[in-house]
């Protein structure tokens, strides 16, 4: 893996560059579509490959591991080969999901016991399992287990917590040295800082894992309910930290704006659900606001989906279409908001970093800021 970075914001801490892996280069910033049980949900891999164009998508350990399983993985080669998706792919350890179980899952020393959300069955992942499994799983970039911790979280409990994802860490490094890739290309694991929304908890985190010399690293535990000003300032923090010469990836964030306001802090890399899951129920995301395109006030609008006519999908689904689709149900609706969010997204973080390279990001981003920050 090599990371080139390119230009820096003179306004801000926002960067464009450039991280090459085995399966393609990626160019920054970049958001990744989330390819939860090895599809973006939604969208068939040919739209992906010759519309959208993401230089990389994530995968989801849990949900990977459950089904199809890791031993249909490594029969089919990777999870590359078996999705038919020659590009980069991240992974991400599955302890997000396992968060998100609180109800049904045990943290100890060792690992965590969980129940399947599928059947009820019980599984355990520790340190060591993860890095097994997405060896198996065969993704570029891979992360190390870690716990989220929820927000709100006390002190003492959100500081047990980041020391034991740091012990952690240590153990996903043991594993991943003594292991070998399955499918004769390099993976590259990076670690995750943790520490709630305590900013002295975020340092020795950031210090921790600034000291690993990880080919980049990974900001965790963020856009879990804490309010919008705690997740800006957290992630200030830790980018004044990590280094300058690694991509930073801040996970599972998140809305237009935030990762707007996140690419001038210094974060390299992003993924959310949220383009696609919100799709499905009719919210499209715009370049001047998010509309939900099941209201009324659409059903006779023949206006392109985006006021400004960019050609995040066809320009001639007009915006009554789409709602028509939604009303009478028809999963094209649902398909046509999908590949509009994803590709606006796509655009997005495309215009930042032209905008990075031209000089003219602060500005630009101010003005864009500006412009979703609304519904319509």
């Amino acid at each position: 893996m090599k990371f080139n970075l390119l230009a820096t914001d003179t306004t801000s801490a926002a960067r464009a560059a450039t991280l090459t892996t085995a399966h393609g280069t990626i160019e920054t910033p970049i958001f990744m579509p989330v390819g939860t049980a090895a599809t973006v949900k939604g969208v068939h891999q040919r739209e992906l490959k010759e519309d959208i164009k993401p230089d990389i998508i994530l995968g989801n350990t849990y949900h990977l591991y459950l089904r199809p399983g890791v031993e249909v993985l490594q029969q089919a080669g990777g999870l590359h080969r078996f999705m038919g998706w020659e590009y980069p792919i991240l992974t991400d350890s599955g302890g997000y999901q396992v968060y998100s179980l609180s109800a049904n899952r045990k943290i100890k020393e060792d690992g965590v016991k969980f129940k399947s959300h599928i059947d009820g069955s019980y599984h355990i992942f520790t340190p060591e399992s993860a890095i097994s499994i997405q060896r198996s799983i065969g993704a570029d970039i891979i992360m190390a287990f870690d716990e989220c911790t929820p927000y709100p979280c006390d002190y003492n409990y959100a500081k047990a917590s980041m020391d034991r994802t740091h012990r952690w860490w240590t153990r996903c490094k043991k594993a991943f040295v003594h292991s070998k890739p399955l499918y004769g290309y390099e993976q590259h694991l990076f670690p995750i800082v943790q520490g709630s929304v305590y900013s002295d908890l975020r340092q020795a985190s950031a210090e921790f894992v600034a000291k690993q010399e990880a080919k980049g690293n990974a900001i965790g535990g963020l856009s879990v309910g804490e309010p919008i000003e705690e997740m800006y300032a957290m992630t200030a923090e830790v980018c004044t930290i990590l280094p300058k010469d690694k991509p930073r990836y801040l996970m599972g964030v998140g809305t237009p704006v935030n990762i707007l306001e996140n690419i001038a802090l210094g974060v390299d890399m992003f993924d959310c659900v949220m383009p696609t899951r919100n799709a499905r129920n009719g919210m499209l995301f715009t370049s001047h606001g998010t509309i939900n395109i099941k209201n009324k006030k659409w059903e006779n609008d023949f206006s392109a989906l985006d006021s400004e006519g960019h050609s995040f999908v066809d320009k001639s689904y007009s915006k009554a279409y789409v709602r028509h689709l939604f009303t009478v149900n028809e999963m094209l609706g649902k398909q046509i908001a999908t590949l509009h969010n994803l590709n606006f997204y796509l655009w997005l973080v495309r215009e930042a970093r032209k905008h990075i390279l031209a000089g003219t990001f602060g500005s630009w981003k101010y003005r864009m800021v500006q412009q979703m920050d609304k519904r319509l």
